[in-house]
């Protein structure tokens, strides 16, 4: 902070328990620099971040008053420092991460520096959520055998983490099965107002989560970024971004009964995802805020990610204040929240003007209706009312079944039931995005025990499971008495962490997944999270469908998404008589009841007592100590990666790429999940065969997640999802490309080592939004390793854009109206790409393209390098070597 700040805008506040200092954004309108009460709340929040943090080196006046002359209808194409508050990781992201921080000791002490100096300059917490997969389910010791599944596949990585809690300052781990990163954030590690040196500001933050919008349902701005973005924040850097446009949301209204926050944000997701907020900040507003509860902000915030917008914001208001007691906050805590945003002029209430936004949508929350989002973007959603038609057309024109569907038996002990396509494997409760919301989690408990009351149970074939987001759930359906209901279900807890939603479903019940191969079948599963992309759920389920929990429950029930549920029964009780979903939903009222007498603000101080305590494996730990990590070359999980071995002291100059080849070709939406390994290791994939080169036995694989500190293994899973369709290889899924000096179609891998080999840079060729999806570093690093210099693309998503420049990847985009295909590229060609030491932002960067018969395609890109300081990232040949070499300099 500057002591000798030009605005003249540091301001006493005092409260009950002492005094703070505080920069206040108000004498910036009075000193005639933009009239602040018509700012968008979210800017309000970078404004103050700039004020505060005014150096003249790196926050400079004219950022202040950038952000302070915001317009809406011409937003400035200048770049922002931001310095975010604090940061918050999860552990797959986390870990390398974490790696990373050690390889630059490491490197530090090679360069001759002090390693002391890599260390976390602003708090930082991780969470490890991620690593928990549904092994065991539908028993009362699920949760325990999943720990202890967990614990034995993970030993290494988290004694890596425990050596990063006592060697970094400024580092906090909270340990397995307390609960999802988002949800501990929002419930108990955001402050909404944070101190430092007797200095008050807003609470700020990125996450290595795409999903750490959450928390702008709790007024604290955050958004997910890349765990390279992350890391140099650790150290200390800020966030450079381009002056954001604000979308705002108005809503008005009440949800009608019957409809949920899942329904509410599926529809929200399918009209911002039609207006357009990529790369944009949203930010809600409207007499429909008064009536909407913070659980349903979060549900909206966090979901983000999927209607592609940076963040969605809530401003701080009476409902911040009653959540903040909800959840246990001290009267310290709130009294200062409360205080410190009135005097900034950003409390919201009633008779606050609305701000000025770039374009507005506007909402009537009475005419949301029951929702599903699939079967493989979640903002394809579908009236529940229209499912079984829609599925119908889905099975015919998405997944191309042309004929009858197979029916198979599915060979269980005493009952061998017939499944055909559409039959629901998999019924999870799953996700921070509903399972921090206790009106949808009470739905779904109380239309469990009016089913189990009336005799009705799950489909054999349906492999249920519940993983709240902390373990205050647990607390209050206990309280509530709708567990047994649940488990009698078949949902009982399997886990506190993210499960389902990412991946971690586990495998289906053998004698389902036999028949599934066996009849080639479309199977579906219906979950309670965010992502449904394609091979993201589970390798044998091609239909996957985002739902509120209550649907979950009743799709578990029913055992197929073909069917009505409107019309169709799900049984049939005692007594003969047909049930369907009407008779089992639960009224508003009844959930609201459900609530009041199971809540209280001691479940979340008793819970978040023992939040970094972790279960008795954890506290059993051991593992190495000291400042620099001694790296064991036979680990499989944890390995120093190549990034800043034997780097030069000095970066060179930017020059041009010359006689690239094709790596991959690919057409549009193609996630990071495409891209990043993610998921089951294959034992006939390179990664695989790799493991077992190192003795690793195929039943210890873990997960690609898991093993995201191991570059060897990492690179190797770079392109490998088994639903990619490399263009160069037509009729292919999976890692496949050719080698074009032989003509020999190999593995992705295999083919980046060989032109590895000779010296030959690679380019990827792409179509509309590449790199949609979650956060993945690996994304980016493992195009990085495999030797691709260039991704030329329709369009880009934000983070990957964003991560491959922070690994020293070229991102360029096709003129408007252009692609590969206009321009007749097949991807067999030979690239040149024109650059030099003078490359600006957003320039015109010219790519001549040589065919085999000698035919040049010329044509000019975009460089989608967006700000002055991704240039200088760019020529470092990254993010942290940037940062490394400034402080070995220093």
């Amino acid at each position: 902070m500057s002591q000798a700040n030009p605005f003249n805008a540091e301001q006493t506040l005092k409260t009950s328990f002492g005094d703070y200092q505080f920069f206040n954004i108000q004498t910036l309108a009075e000193q005639g620099l933009g009239d602040v009460s018509k700012l968008p709340f979210s800017i309000r929040v970078l404004l103050e971040s700039c004020l505060r943090n005014w150096d003249d080196f790196v926050v400079g006046s004219h950022d202040v008053k950038n952000l302070a002359s915001w317009d809406a209808q011409n937003v400035q194409q200048v770049e922002i420092p931001f310095h975010p508050g604090r940061v918050v990781l999860q552990d797959f992201t986390g870990v390398p991460a974490i790696v990373d921080l050690a390889a630059l000791r490491s490197a530090m002490v090679r360069m001759g520096g002090d390693p002391t100096k890599i260390n976390p300059l602003v708090p930082c917490d991780l969470v490890i959520d991620h690593s928990v997969q549904v092994d065991a389910f539908a028993n009362n010791m699920a949760l325990e055998q999943n720990v202890e599944i967990e614990f034995e596949r993970n030993m290494e990585r988290y004694q890596f983490l425990r050596w990063g809690q006592q060697a970094f300052d400024n580092f906090r781990v909270i340990p397995p099965a307390t609960g999802i990163v988002h949800q501990v954030n929002l419930e108990y590690l955001a402050k909404v107002v944070l101190q430092k040196d007797g200095v008050l500001s807003p609470d700020s933050l990125v996450g290595t989560d795409s999903h750490t919008t959450m928390i702008n349902g709790l007024g604290v701005l955050g958004w997910g970024v890349g765990g390279i973005e992350a890391e140099a924040v650790m150290l200390g850097q800020p966030i450079y971004m381009l002056m954001p446009e604000v979308v705002g949301f108005k809503v008005t209204g009440e949800l009608p009964e019957g409809a949920t926050a899942t329904d509410l944000v599926l529809t929200v997701t399918q009209m911002l995802r039609a207006h357009g907020v990529v790369g944009k900040f949203v930010e809600y507003f409207g007499p429909g805020l008064q009536s909407m509860l913070l659980p349903d902000r979060a549900t909206l915030a966090n979901m983000a990610p999927e209607y592609g917008a940076t963040c969605g914001f809530f401003p701080v208001d009476q409902e911040t204040l009653r959540y903040m007691e909800r959840t246990g906050r001290t009267a310290e805590e709130v009294e200062l929240v409360e205080k410190y945003y009135k005097a900034q002029g950003m409390f919201h209430d009633a008779n606050t003007p609305d701000p000025t936004f770039t374009s507005v949508l506007e909402l009537d929350l009475s005419t949301v209706e029951p929702s599903l989002a699939g079967p493989k973007r979640p903002q394809d959603r579908i009236l529940l009312n229209d499912m079984k038609p829609v599925w119908e057309k889905a099975l015919e024109e998405t997944f191309k079944r042309t004929e009858d569907s197979p029916e198979v038996e599915v060979k269980f002990n005493g009952q061998n039931p017939k499944i055909t396509d559409g039959a629901v494997v998999i019924a999870a409760i799953t996700s921070c995005t509903n399972t921090s919301n206790p009106s949808v989690l009470m739905a779904a408990g109380l239309l469990a025990q009016k089913a189990a009351a009336k005799g009705l149970t799950r489909k054999p074939w349906v492999k249920t499971s519940l993983a709240p987001g902390s373990r205050v759930v647990t607390d209050y359906l206990e309280r509530a008495g709708l567990m047994p209901s649940l488990e009698a279900l078949g949902f009982n807890t399997v886990g506190y962490g993210c499960t389902t939603c990412i991946g971690n479903s586990g495998p289906l019940q053998q004698e389902v997944s036999q028949a599934v191969s066996e009849g080639d079948l479309v199977v579906s599963a219906v979950l309670s999270g965010n992502r449904n992309f394609e091979g993201r759920i589970n390798q044998q389920v091609k239909a996957n469908y985002l739902a509120s929990p209550p649907l979950v429950v009743a799709y578990a029930l029913a055992g197929t998404v073909n069917i009505d549920l409107a019309n169709d029964s799900l049984g049939t009780d005692q007594d003969g008589n047909a049930v369907y979903l009407k008779d089992l939903w639960p009224t508003r009222e009844e959930i609201l009841s459900a609530i009041a007498g199971s809540m209280s603000p001691e479940i979340f101080v008793e819970e978040y007592s023992k939040a970094t305590d972790g279960p008795e494996q954890w506290q059993q730990i051991s593992g190495a100590e000291g400042q620099i990590f001694e790296w064991d070359p036979k680990s499989t999980y944890v390995q120093e990666p190549p990034f800043f071995v034997n780097m030069p002291k000095d970066p060179k100059e930017i020059e041009s790429i010359d006689g690239a080849r094709c790596l991959v070709l690919l057409g549009d939406s193609v996630t990071t999940d495409h891209i990043s390994p993610a998921g089951a290791i294959k034992s006939t994939a390179p990664a695989g065969l790799y493991l077992q080169e190192q003795g690793v036995a195929i039943d210890d694989f873990n997960s690609y997640g898991s093993r995201r500190g191991n570059d060897r293994v990492m690179t190797r899973g770079t392109f490998a999802n088994i639903r990619l369709q490399n263009r160069l290889a037509p009729g292919t899924e999976g890692s496949v490309s050719v080698y074009f000096p032989t003509g020999e179609q190999t593995s992705i891998f295999e083919a980046a080592m060989k032109y590895k080999e000779d010296n030959t840079p690679l380019v990827v060729l792409a179509g509309a939004e590449y790199g949609t999806g979650s956060s993945r570093d690996w994304a980016a690093k493992g195009t990085y390793l495999l030797g691709v210099k260039a991704v030329i693309a329709k369009s880009y998503e934000r983070i990957h854009r964003s991560n491959l420049v922070g690994m020293g990847v070229l991102p360029l985009q096709f003129r408007e109206g252009e692609d590969y295909q206009s321009l007749d590229l097949d991807g067999t060609e030979t690239f040149h790409i024109a650059l030099d030491d003078t490359l600006k932002p957003g320039q015109a960067v010219e790519v001549a393209a040589t065919k085999s018969n000698g035919d040049e395609v010329h044509f000019v890109t975009t460089c989608r390098i967006d700000t002055p300081i991704e240039v200088q990232y760019y020529r470092h040949g990254g993010i942290l070597h940037k940062v490394l070499r400034e402080l070995a300099r220093n």
